[in-house]
């Protein structure tokens, strides 16, 4: 025994001194507070550096995009722990629970990435120079929805209306077009911010077009094609457009895909007595009406109006198509007497030289966030789309408007807006990223209508966005979930139910009891 005792022991410290030799040879681990420092920011993906954050967002995960063996991110703030993360692969995912310590004590701070990569397990690391974002005062709503769909040319394949949770990365399906035989979910519409109050446009060729009005946990189909909707404050009525709107292909070009209003006007929905009405102030026959906005106090309804060009209301692409251009305008409105005023223009394309479109307000009635691009209506086809304020305040006070060309524009089409709560954040999509898929972004606006550098919608897996197939359509910032099952929404669209209604006589209105064949091919939107 004792000589079997006495081998055993020289075996391990022959593996041992090996072991040593090893280590001697290959050096020691160097700590990370020993480094080189690299005059450079590093590259990082998404691009999470120098802007501003919401204090309740997700951590914001990210690839670091240098060369090494080990990567490690020291994040840190003015007050609490530091949190540190390593890496063998670049990919910095961040604790939840400790992110969130962190921001919640550090409203208004500078929140910092300091970024180390080692190419070597003997080498010193390189740290580059710190990434700095400040985290805000003001919340971002905890809720974005939005609509994802595949960027088909021409039929309706899957897709679905989604809810993500911003202070983690929970996404949630309101309804896709699986519970009604296909078709398509169409604008989602919310009444102030909130989940209580929605209206969701549908379309199919089997149970034909509809919008499902949503009111404290009741749903109701009303038997009635809505397009583009905007609640009144009030929640009383929804104003709306019923557009003839149709996709062509241009023979050549980056973007293949068109898409032309052939005719158009506003409606409104009056909830109470289910009622729907048009005025001549918002349906002229030789204009197109379109994407209407309500003022935050109600008083004044904004939308789009263009000149009809064309004498054929069913020839695509119509003659002069891509003349059109749209002024942005507004007309007052009486609630109590349900009045309308005369229109007005508060800014014309002859003025700007481009159309205007997706006039949105912000719930403090401060400003105005709009798109504006070469010409047409349907801005997530033009690169020349940007993303531009006005200043309402002004306007009262003057009479007169000037447009604010946002800095945060890329050489994409930026679109289909909408603002947080409080007025301190938008979302809005863009294709800055490949040009081909809609993604979602966020930004801060402070009180000076200053617009700061977006951030993309992040993910739990910092390379989702690099395979997914998605595009991510009509972001809308909400306060709370939808809490009505998808089951219960597809029951009511498949359902008989439904409230019905007398639409106004137009060109650009479906003729009575009409609904399209199953062989017909619907035209899908983005």
């Amino acid at each position: 025994m004792r000589k079997q005792t006495i081998v055993f022991s020289s075996l391990t410290l022959v593996i041992l001194s090996a072991c040593a030799l090893s280590y001697g040879l290959r050096g020691r681990k160097v700590p990370i507070d020993e480094y080189n420092s690299v005059a450079r920011l590093p590259s990082i993906r998404p691009d999470y550096c120098e802007t501003v954050i919401p204090p309740n967002i997700a951590p914001l995960n990210f690839v670091v995009q240098e060369k090494g063996l080990r990567f490690c991110v020291k994040i840190h703030s003015k007050q609490g722990k530091p949190i540190e993360v390593f890496s063998r692969n670049g990919k910095i995912v961040i604790p939840e629970g400790r992110w969130q310590k962190l921001l919640n004590t550090n409203r208004r701070q500078q929140l910092c990435f300091d970024v180390s990569v080692k190419t070597g397990d003997d080498e010193r690391w390189n740290r580059f120079q710190t990434i700095t974002n400040e985290i805000a005062r003001e919340n971002i709503d905890g809720f974005l929805v939005y609509r994802r769909i595949h960027p088909a040319h021409s039929t309706w394949r899957k897709m679905g209306l989604y809810q993500r949770n911003l202070q983690n990365y929970n996404e949630s399906l309101i309804l896709d077009n699986g519970y009604y035989g296909r078709g398509c979910l169409n604008c989602h519409t919310f009444c102030e911010n909130r989940t209580d109050k929605m209206l969701i446009g549908i379309r199919s060729s089997i149970y034909g077009s509809s919008a499902l009005l949503i009111e404290d946990g009741v749903v109701n189909k009303i038997d009635a094609k809505f397009g583009y909707s905007s609640w009144h404050p009030s929640g009383r009525l929804a104003a709306y457009s019923i557009n003839k709107i149709r996709l062509f292909f241009h023979s050549a070009g980056d973007e293949v895909r068109g898409v032309t209003d052939l005719d158009s006007l506003l409606a409104y929905y009056l909830v109470d007595s289910g009622t729907v009405k048009t005025a001549p102030q918002i349906s002229k026959k030789e204009r197109l009406e379109t994407y209407p906005a309500w003022s935050a106090d109600g008083r004044w309804l904004y939308f789009c109006s263009a000149p009809i060009l064309w004498s054929d209301r069913d020839t695509v692409p119509p003659e002069r198509y891509d003349q059109v251009k749209y002024d942005l305008v507004r007309v007052s409105y009486d609630l109590d007497r349900d009045e309308w005023g005369e229109p007005e223009t508060v800014l014309s394309a002859e003025d700007t030289g481009l159309t205007i479109l997706l006039p949105r307000v912000s719930p403090d009635g401060r400003r105005l966030l709009f798109c504006m691009c070469d010409y047409g209506s349907f801005p997530v086809y033009h690169d020349s789309s940007d993303l531009y304020l006005i200043d309402l305040k002004n306007l009262e006070e003057t009479g007169r408007v000037k447009p604010q060309r946002l800095q945060i524009n890329s050489d994409k089409s930026e679109s289909w807006h909408s603002w947080s709560s409080n007025s301190r954040w938008i979302a809005f999509s863009s294709k800055r990223q490949s040009g081909v898929f809609t993604r979602s972004y966020l930004s801060y606006v402070d009180e000076g209508g200053r617009v700061y550098k977006p951030l993309l919608l992040p993910q739990k897996d910092p390379t989702h966005y690099d395979s997914c197939l998605w595009t991510y359509s009509v972001p809308e910032l909400v306060t709370g979930p939808v809490r009505v099952t998808k089951e219960k929404l597809g029951r009511v669209v498949r359902g008989s139910r439904k409230i019905s209604v007398r639409l106004p006589i137009t060109s650009a209105t479906p003729k009575p009891g009409v609904v399209p064949g199953s062989r017909q091919i619907w035209q899908e939107r983005e």
